[in-house]
């Protein structure tokens, strides 16, 4: 009877104990969902006001014209697309590779080696590098050298913000690949070059790509390393078929700054337009990425 008294006794706490976690469950939960369509706001109030102002300008005209001067109507940023494009190309294939080879020694060759760890270290502390100093760097090592702003300078700022971005995310991926499978590979004879090619990487790949879409998709958004490296310019990058690279070149970032602060309607219309255009173009990267993260190969 003592036992089955305490036990009755003890239901009413229980109870009472639930109900609280219940409640904490239900405030804690609204808390998080007040707050986060507090955050959405700012984020939704840009995507309006970019789809109101910049989408009623876009057209063709403004993917094939180049920049309009003072007080010129019309116009669009065709150069500055195509120069965005050419220098995010050229900071992928230097560091694509180098940032997936990086990996492949921090990851398989040798991932507790000293060199491994300054090299992961230095990859880290780059992530946080304010965008500018790549630009400083890049400015100091190639605009001075060769003597003129050019696409490869801003490439290679670029490459410098995106490099740090591939390098963990490959290493990352390279990891997550299961032992089991690398031990059948030695255990079938395979040498480590043969199963890095053909196991480690095939199996890392889609984790690798959406490392390497988000870095691609930061340094397309960048401006301030091209303000020291690429500059700007009211021209295309190529004339007659001969690509001009080795000058003063385009990009929508550079645009949307150097527009948005001018008195002319029109220049601020297109600003508004390259921006639309810019956010388009992250997004479309990013969902990329995500769908190529879920694929299994």
């Amino acid at each position: 009877m003592t036992d089955l008294s305490s036990s009755l006794s003890a239901v009413p706490s229980l109870q009472r104990k639930f109900e609280t976690r219940a409640l904490r469950s239900i405030l804690l939960t609204t808390i998080t969902w007040v707050s986060a369509m507090l955050a959405s706001v700012p984020l939704f109030s840009v995507l309006y006001m970019l789809i109101t102002r910049g989408g009623a300008r876009l057209s063709m005209e403004v993917f094939t014209e180049l920049p309009p001067a003072g007080f010129e109507m019309g116009g669009g940023f065709g150069n500055a697309l195509v120069g965005t494009f050419v220098m995010v190309g050229i900071a992928a294939l230097i560091a694509i590779p180098v940032g997936i080879l990086a990996a492949i020694f921090l990851a398989e060759l040798g991932p507790q080696s000293k060199l491994a760890n300054s090299a992961r270290f230095a990859a880290k502390t780059l992530t946080g590098l304010p965008s500018i100093l790549a630009g400083v760097f890049a400015y100091a090592m190639v605009v001075l050298t060769t003597g003129s702003y050019s696409a490869p300078a801003g490439g290679i700022a670029l490459a410098v913000l995106m490099l740090p971005i591939v390098v963990l995310t490959a290493e990352e991926a390279m990891k997550m690949v299961p032992k089991i499978m690398k031990d059948a590979a030695h255990g079938m004879g395979c040498t480590n070059s043969q199963v890095i090619w053909h196991v480690v990487l095939p199996t890392a790949m889609p984790a690798i790509l959406t490392g390497v879409m988000l870095a691609v998709a930061r340094a397309a958004g960048e401006t301030a390393p091209l303000l020291f490296t690429a500059l700007f310019s009211n021209y295309w990058i190529y004339d007659g078929g001969h690509i001009n690279a080795m000058s003063p070149t385009a990009s929508l970032a550079v645009l949307i700054y150097n527009f948005s602060g001018m008195p002319f309607d029109n220049q601020l219309e297109l600003a508004w337009a390259a921006s639309l255009v810019l956010v388009l173009i992250v997004l479309v990267v990013n969902i990329v990425s995500r769908l190529v993260g879920k694929t299994k190969i």
